[in-house]
C-alpha cells in the first residue's frame, strides 16, 4: 500500500493530490519518497519528453546552471537565438516568442489575433474556439476553454470567442458566416485535458483553407500535442499544413518551464516592442533545456520512436480492451493516447498507482497515457500488462 503524505497546511488547496510524493528517477522509473518503483505513464502530463535523468541533458543543465540562469532580455541570449533558429526550420513558420508556460503561450496569441484585428481596423475582434478545449486557467484563456466546470466561479468571462464543435466544418462556416469581427481561429490538434479528442486531418485542411479565403489566423495550440508526441514534432503536420500562430510548452524543455509562440509571415510582425514580454520567458536555462531536448530528440530518433512504441501500446490496448463490456475506444497518436469507458473512472488514478504505474483521468472517463518519449516497445508491454487488469477489474465492479 501506498504510505499516505500529509498536505502541508501552508501551500493552497488547490489539487487533488494522491498520497505519493516522488523522490528521483531514471529513464521511465521513479520512486517515492519511501523507496517505492513505478512506472511513468504521464510524463508530468506530457512534461519529462526525455523520462528522468537522462544521461545526455543532466550534463547540460548541469553545465549552463553553472555558467547562468537567468539574465533579462534587456540583452541578446544566444540560446535563445538557437532554439528559435531550430523551431523556425522545423516548423517552416519564421519567428518565436519566448516565455514559460503554455498558458503564457496562449495568452500571447490570444493578444496577436486580437492586434491583428485591430491593425486591420476590427474594434471588437471575435476569436473561434472550440468545445472540448483546454488552453488554460488565466481569465483569458479560462474563456477562451470549453469547460464549463473550470469557469464557474470566475465570472465574468473575457467576451469575444466563439465556440464551435470539433471536426464540422459546415459548423464553423454557418457560425462565422456574416461576421466581420471575426480574426482567428484557435483549437488544439488533439484536444488533451478534452479528452484526447483529435481534429481530423481532412478538417485541419478545410480550415487551412477557410482561414486563407477569409484572412483569418490558423492559430494551433501544440502545447500538449507537440514537441514529437505524436511522432511527428507538430501533430497537425500529419494533415501537410503551416498554422499561423503555434503555442508551445509542457515538452519542449524536458521539465525546465519553458514556452513559446511560433509564428509565420502573417502574425511574426504583429507585435513590436511594447506589445508583449515576460521576466522569465527565453532565460539562458530554460532556452538551452530546449536546445539539448530538440538535439536528444534528432540524435535518439525519439520521433519515429514515438510513432513505433505508440502504436505499439495503442494496439496493445486495443486487443486487450475491445472486447470488454464499458470499453468505448482507444484514440489518439502516438504517445498521446486516450481509454474512453463508458462511465466516470476517476479512482481508476488511484488505483494504478497501487500497482505501480502513474497515469491520469481527464474528461472523467477517459484514462490518459503520455509517457516519455524514450518509452521501449517492453515498458509499453508493461503498463498494458498492469493497466489492463485494472481497467477490466474496475468495469466488471463498477
Amino acid at each position: 500500500m501506498t504510505s499516505p503524505v500529509p498536505s502541508s497546511p501552508h501551500t493552497m488547496n488547490t489539487y487533488g493530490r494522491l498520497p505519493v510524493a516522488m523522490s528521483h528517477g531514471q529513464g521511465l522509473r521513479v520512486w517515492d519518497t519511501n523507496g517505492k518503483c513505478y512506472l511513468d505513464g504521464l510524463a508530468g502530463i506530457a512534461v519529462n519528453t526525455l523520462g528522468h535523468g537522462h544521461p545526455k541533458l543532466v550534463p547540460a543543465l548541469q553545465d549552463q546552471v553553472a555558467r547562468m540562469i537567468h539574465c533579462c532580455n534587456y540583452y541578446h541570449v544566444p540560446d535563445q537565438e538557437r532554439l528559435a533558429a531550430k523551431l523556425v526550420e522545423l516548423s517552416g513558420m519564421t519567428n518565436v516568442f519566448f516565455c514559460s508556460t503554455g498558458l503564457e503561450a496562449n495568452e500571447a496569441a490570444i493578444k496577436l489575433a486580437r492586434k491583428f484585428g485591430h491593425d486591420k481596423g476590427i474594434e471588437k475582434p471575435v476569436i473561434v474556439v472550440y468545445e472540448k478545449s483546454f488552453h488554460g486557467r488565466s481569465i483569458a484563456t479560462l474563456s477562451a476553454t470549453g469547460n464549463e466546470k473550470i469557469q464557474k466561479g470566475f465570472g465574468p468571462l473575457v467576451e469575444g470567442f466563439l465556440r464551435v464543435p470539433l471536426n464540422d466544418i459546415e459548423a464553423l462556416k454557418k457560425a462565422t458566416q456574416g461576421n466581420p469581427n471575426v480574426v482567428a481561429v484557435f483549437f488544439e490538434t488533439i484536444q488533451g485535458e478534452g479528452g484526447i479528442n483529435p481534429m481530423r486531418t481532412d478538417y485541419l485542411r478545410e480550415v487551412r483553407a477557410l482561414c486563407d479565403q477569409q484572412d483569418w489566423l490558423m492559430m494551433i495550440d501544440e502545447v500538449q500535442c507537440g514537441m514529437g508526441r505524436t511522432g511527428k514534432w507538430f501533430a497537425h503536420q500529419w494533415a501537410g499544413i503551416v498554422p499561423d500562430v503555434m503555442p508551445l510548452a509542457k515538452g519542449l524543455g524536458s521539465g525546465v518551464p519553458i514556452g513559446a509562440v511560433v509564428a509565420g509571415p502573417k502574425a511574426a510582425q504583429i507585435f513590436q516592442p511594447g506589445n508583449h514580454g515576460t521576466t522569465f520567458g527565453g532565460n539562458p536555462l530554460a532556452t538551452r533545456a530546449g536546445v539539448e531536448t530538440l538535439r536528444i530528440m534528432e540524435e535518439d530518433g525519439l520521433l519515429e520512436n514515438a510513432a513505433r512504441v505508440g502504436e505499439h501500446l495503442r494496439a496493445a490496448l486495443h486487443r486487450e480492451l475491445h472486447s470488454v463490456p464499458g470499453f468505448v475506444e482507444v484514440r489518439g497518436q502516438g504517445l498521446m493516447l486516450g481509454i474512453e469507458l463508458d462511465r466516470p473512472c476517476g479512482v481508476i488514478m488511484n488505483q494504478a498507482l497501487e500497482a505501480g504505474l502513474l497515469l491520469s483521468v481527464t474528461a472523467d472517463s477517459v484514462i490518459r497515457l503520455v509517457p516519455p518519449l524514450i518509452i521501449t516497445a517492453a515498458e509499453a508491454d508493461e503498463i498494458v500488462s498492469i493497466l489492463v487488469p485494472i481497467v477490466k477489474k474496475f468495469l466488471a465492479t463498477a
